[in-house]
């Protein structure tokens, strides 16, 4: 298993790139830095269209900016591919190899 990452790598990044939090909060649109200081400490997850800003001004991508934040969306989708595979089968018998071929793979992500 990857270890563990931290939630987000907004402040890396910026630095990274020697802008101020003002700086980055103009870019984003934003009125002040006081959200983008919320961000970086993970007091507040941002929108998927201001997630996606950020992936620009970075130019990395969004699992990489939301390292830890993505390894949980993984861990759970993957439990919950398995739980789903194990489900009683439903549909035409090949559509349930392909959709239980589909499901092992995401179940593996973690394994």
């Amino acid at each position: 298993m990857p270890s563990p990452q931290l939630s987000n790598y907004l402040r890396s990044n910026r630095k990274r790139l020697d802008l101020s939090q003002g700086e980055v909060a103009f870019l984003l649109g934003q009125e002040s830095s006081a959200q983008v200081s919320r961000y970086e400490h993970s007091e507040h997850i941002p929108s998927l269209e201001t997630a996606l800003a950020y992936e620009v001004i970075f130019k990395r991508p969004l699992s990489e900016i939301f390292g830890g934040l993505y390894q949980k969306a993984e861990r759970e989708v993957a439990d919950r591919a398995k739980t789903l595979g194990s489900r009683a089968d439903q549909g035409v018998a090949k559509r349930r190899v392909a959709k239980r071929a589909m499901l092992a793979g995401i179940a593996d992500i973690n394994e």
